[in-house]
């Protein structure tokens, strides 16, 4: 297909095709003249991740292209093409770590963490994105005095457990490498959007029924 029919069936922009092209982000299409390429099924699939990586997921554009790039190369251990995908879309928070030398805070939130990977068996390294975060939402609530907060790690590391293992066992069986690597990347960005939805839904239903206030009609 040409560019104005891949625009078209995307709904993307001719400018926006043409950018994530320049920035690396969309394969070139095959050249059939010297101002004209043609694109296919791939590039109308690519452009779609694109979009909802970007759109729904959050992510900025080099962001996009590093998980992109770990989809397409071919080079790359699986374990470490799935590990990188899902480390380069574990955006930091902000001021999550102490701007000096960790604290007092920090310290003690980094041995709860450790202790409860290890009583789980995880194996898990500390170099991890998402380490360095989980230990800064750790550090802050007991700075804030919110032990009762902090207490619920135990729950979050059994209940992702189990979210995580059929996860990561639904994208492995697909049986293709790429698709494989699509599958972290999507589920990791798309679904941390969709379990933070669902669970200010569940928060909602909870505060509704232990306030004891009447429930609004769901939409639908």
């Amino acid at each position: 297909m040409r560019v104005g029919e891949l625009s078209r069936r995307s709904g993307v922009s001719v400018a926006s095709i043409k950018y994530y092209l320049r920035e690396g982000l969309l394969p070139a299409g095959e050249r059939t003249s010297p101002n004209q390429a043609a694109y296919d099924d791939g590039h109308l699939r690519r452009l779609r991740m694109i979009r909802a990586l970007i759109d729904v997921g959050g992510l900025s554009v080099v962001a996009t292209r590093d998980v992109l790039a770990a989809v397409d190369d071919p080079d790359l251990p699986l374990f470490q093409a799935l590990g990188r995908a899902s480390g380069t879309t574990t955006a930091a928070p902000a001021s999550v770590e102490p701007e000096d030398e960790p604290d007092e805070a920090w310290e003690q939130a980094e041995r709860t963490l450790a202790e409860h990977v290890a009583e789980r068996g995880w194996q898990v390294s500390a170099e991890n994105p998402a380490w360095r975060n989980a230990v800064g939402v750790l550090a802050t609530y007991i700075r804030l005095g919110d032990a009762d907060l902090a207490n619920q790690l135990g729950l979050y590391m059994r209940t992702m457990e189990e979210v995580a293992a059929h996860e990561v066992a639904a994208v492995v069986d697909r049986g293709d490498r790429a698709r494989t690597v699509e599958g972290v990347v999507v589920g990791t960005v798309l679904g941390d959007t969709l379990l933070a939805a669902v669970r200010r839904l569940a928060q909602q239903h909870q505060s509704l029924r232990l306030l004891g206030e009447a429930p609004t009609h769901p939409r639908g």
